[in-house]
């Protein structure tokens, strides 16, 4: 989950530093434990330590750095702890090689035995380590900079992207990857590479898309590209489409209440994807089963698929965690149409399960972002429309996923009916961004709180889910949701005096039971925030707080409005509480390792 990027500038007179700060700033949603920077001109030069970017650019000041090519590297560790030592880039012992990388080596302790072994001195506690020492190695063998990484790979167990440069063969950055995200820029000014868009947009749009085991050499004339074989290959080159200023806060204090903002114009967008699922689903014959596989927020996403699914094509549905698929895989058969959803499409869990998937079933990826690995690889792809989104905690894209399913659904069980509603929700999501002094005030009485519970029935259970898990994964607060009929099954034990429970009760068939269960709640003590409709009178009767909801916001697609104030609520707790919402703790955006 760390970031990498690289860079080499066709100017020769011009220092590249600033430019790899400026880009890797753009990627510290991938990990902000530690950041660190190489460039060349003559030596290596490395400047790195542990913590946040600003904070290290205090003490180091990182642009400074001489070079007009270089490497850098922001980190989320899972070898060894947050320190300088363990920070990238990492070095051989002569600093003649400094290599960045994202992904885990799983037979690192061997390699680092082998090594260690044959002479070689090892600084840090991290994985990444061997690396560099094994490109000396071979290096040292009469082997090129390419082909020193290409034996490296070749022992290499695990996931891995990696930019590596070297004294010994100066104005030449190579890279390489297998199952971790790498994209290739190619700009006016120089060439780039990057774990994801977001840090080079305001470079290079236009953008090569490495696979497996293929070898990319930049220099200041271009971009080469080698397969496994060491032949050339001609890559198609795809232009993204997203804008630098969509990248950027605009003037919001954090990204995540930017893209809170933003989630109408992105389900509008995502709306327009309605004739490409048109065609997806005419070439699906025979369907008897649906699965989806997900992570985090986009298997909340599939939850709701489920109960659409099911209730509106009568198609059986499953949803399983992509880290737990391989319990179920036998079960796929040529009828069965799984479906991945994934923000980045990079979701190293997904992805495996992906490439199990293909060999017996359809499969269909719901991404965020072009190109990526997921869009490569599935036999079909909805392109979810949300841009950019850089605060960890997923707003914006869950709604976006959340739209292409409910299209799909709809389409597939020919209901047009809400195909209309769905055409109103970037209004009604609108209505609820202007309420938001609303919540700041419930947000300021209920920081307090050392436990929250969500209830919900029906459509609004995964919209339960979602609230509780933003709320824990930005403000710490430990957060529940539950099936609001599962309350007497064990959970009603913890609901005690004081204690919030966020009920979420649209109009519609589960009003009546999930009312019930809130009597159940406040009876015993605790404080009810109810969002609900706007012409539910029994709420401000029943509940400690209400927030109310357009009343033609109908139960089924309650989901797609009901989150946004959920998301607002769980954003201005944490800043009440002085956290940063889109860095949480131990989390990043882009989970590559399983």
């Amino acid at each position: 989950m760390c970031g990498i990027v690289g860079c080499i500038l066709k100017n020769n007179d011009k220092n590249v530093a600033p430019i790899l700060f400026d880009c890797i700033s753009k990627l510290e949603y991938r990990g902000y434990d530690s950041i660190g920077l190489a460039t060349y001109d003559g030596d290596i030069h490395i400047k790195k330590d542990k913590g946040k970017i600003d904070e290290v650019n205090q003490k180091l000041d990182l642009p400074d750095m001489p070079g007009n090519f270089g490497i850098a590297h922001v980190r989320w560790a899972t070898h060894g702890d947050p320190s300088k030592l363990n920070a990238h880039p990492q070095i051989d012992e002569k600093m003649q090689i400094a290599v960045v990388h994202n992904g885990i080596i799983e037979n690192n302790s061997k390699l680092k035995a082998d090594l260690i072994a044959e002479g070689h001195t090892f600084k840090s506690d991290t994985d990444t380590e061997v690396i560099p020492h094994l490109i000396e190695k071979y290096m040292n063998e009469g082997f090129d900079l390419e082909h020193a990484l290409r034996k490296t790979i070749e022992l290499l167990d695990g996931a891995y992207a990696i930019a590596a440069i070297s004294s010994k063969e100066p104005d030449k950055i190579v890279a390489t990857r297998k199952d971790s995200p790498l994209i290739v820029g190619l700009g006016d000014d120089g060439y780039y590479l990057a774990s994801d868009s977001p840090a080079i947009l305001k470079y290079a749009n236009n953008i090569i898309y490495p696979e497996k085991g293929e070898i990319v050499i930049l220099d200041k004339n271009g971009v080469v590209v080698h397969d496994e074989f060491d032949n050339p290959i001609n890559k198609e080159i795809d232009t993204i489409d997203w804008t630098p200023e969509m990248a950027e806060k605009e003037g919001y204090d954090h990204f995540m209440i930017k893209e809170i903002n933003e989630q109408a114009d992105a389900v509008k967008r995502t709306l327009t994807q309605k004739d490409n699922i048109q065609k997806i689903i005419d070439e699906l014959d025979d369907l008897s089963r649906i699965c989806f596989v997900a992570c985090g927020t986009s298997y909340h996403a599939s939850l709701t698929g489920k109960y659409l699914l099911e209730s509106l094509a009568g198609i059986p549905t499953d949803v399983i965690l992509a880290s737990e698929f391989k319990f179920s895989a036998k079960t796929l058969d040529e009828n069965t149409l799984v479906i991945f959803i994934s923000q980045s499409g990079e979701t190293a869990d997904s992805l495996k399960a992906l490439d199990v998937a293909n060999k017996t079933s359809k499969t269909l990826g719901i991404v965020n972002v072009a190109g990526s690995s997921i869009t490569r690889r599935a036999h079909y792809v909805i392109q979810t429309q949300a841009g950019p989104e850089i605060g960890v905690a997923a707003t914006k894209t869950y709604v976006s996923q959340l739209s292409a399913i409910y299209l799909f659904a709809a389409l597939l069980s020919d209901n047009q009916e809400l195909l209309d509603e769905l055409n109103k929700v970037p209004d009604y999501i609108d209505d609820v961004l202007k309420e938001i002094d609303l919540i700041k005030s419930m947000s300021e009485r209920y920081n307090y709180a050392k436990d929250f519970f969500y209830l919900g029935r029906g459509y609004s259970y995964p919209t339960a889910l979602e609230g509780a898990l933003k709320l824990k994964e930005i403000s710490y607060i430990h957060g529940e949701g539950y099936a609001a009929g599962e309350l007497k099954h064990g959970p009603l034990a913890l609901i005690d005096e004081g204690i919030p429970v966020v009920v979420v009760i649209p109009p519609g068939d589960s009003h009546k039971k999930t009312m019930s269960n809130l009597e159940e709640v406040k009876s015993r003590g605790a404080r009810v925030l109810a969002f609900g409709s706007e012409d539910d009178d029994e709420l401000d009767e029943k509940a400690t707080e209400v927030f109310k909801i357009n009343s033609e916001v109908s139960e089924i697609i309650a989901p797609l409005v009901y989150i946004v104030p959920l998301q607002l609520l769980s954003y201005y707790i944490t800043v009440e509480k002085g956290f940063d919402p889109d860095k949480p703790r131990n989390l990043a955006k882009c989970v590559t390792v399983e």
